[in-house]
């Protein structure tokens, strides 16, 4: 398609994923005080089952805030299908069969990892981090605040476990072969130290720590289950890297 008409093909599938936020928001708006309490939940043995909203607007903000998070998590699947779609007129055939299983598996990985976090990791963070602030003063939970470092942890454990899913395409295709991932592990865990320092939103070690093992862990999965496929398809030749070598293999099947 011509430029603009690709600019508008663009521009159809951002309305649709904000509308449907939109949308989302509002309904969920109404569903906040269950979606609160559950929130709550690992969280509310460490401060006591007390919580605090500290302005007058602060329920309101709150509830909005919660909402439109909670719409923009439930509506994953859609969004990844709407960036998908945009670039599948662009993929050869054997290419578009990855498509589906690829939306299943993104949105599965996504769901696991923030479920993963409320499991076992909200209650370790928020344990250590209220320990803290009650050895130099007692802990005032203002509700907005630990909310909204819980569901960024959740968020951003979320998106860390698309990693195996990176990884897995980066190789598998040969964009950057799978010798590469394996010859540069030092750099690799190294980044890896960096970003689970960065991303974390609450900057204790133990989430820190906790966030390193999961990106460590789902590296080293992705790598195993890469190396299968592709010797599996191609040899072990095809570990070297072969930009067309999948995508023949692919076609003969």
């Amino acid at each position: 398609m011509p430029l603009l008409d690709h600019l508008g093909e663009l521009r159809r599938r951002l309305t649709i994923i904000i509308v449907s936020i939109i949308i989302g928001t509002a309904v969920f708006y109404f569903a906040t005080p269950t979606i609160i309490d559950l929130l709550t939940d690992p969280i509310a043995p460490f401060v006591n089952d007390q919580f605090y909203i500290m302005s007058s607007l602060g329920g309101f903000s709150l509830r909005f805030s919660i909402a439109i998070k909670t719409a923009a998590v439930v509506c994953v699947p859609m969004i990844l299908w709407q960036i998908l779609g945009f670039f599948l007129p662009a993929l050869k055939p054997n290419e578009r069969r990855w498509v589906v299983p690829t939306l299943f598996l993104a949105t599965a990985l996504f769901f696991i990892g923030a479920v993963f976090c409320y499991l076992f990791i909200v209650p370790s963070a928020f344990e250590w981090l209220v320990g803290e602030t009650n050895t130099i003063a007692t802990a005032f939970a203002d509700l907005e605040n630990y909310l909204n470092t819980e569901v960024l942890l959740m968020i951003g454990f979320g998106i860390a476990f698309e990693l195996p899913l990176f990884v897995f395409y980066l190789a598998v295709f040969h964009i950057v072969p799978y010798a590469t991932f394996r010859g540069a592990w030092r750099y690799i865990y190294v980044a890896m130290a960096v970003i689970a320092a960065t991303v974390t939103p609450d900057a204790s070690p133990v989430t820190m720590l906790f966030m390193y093992a999961v990106l460590l862990s789902l590296y080293e999965v992705s790598l195993l289950v890469t190396r299968f496929v592709i010797i599996a398809r191609e040899g072990k030749k095809g570990l070297k890297g072969s930009r067309v070598g999948f995508f023949a293999a692919d076609e003969e099947a």
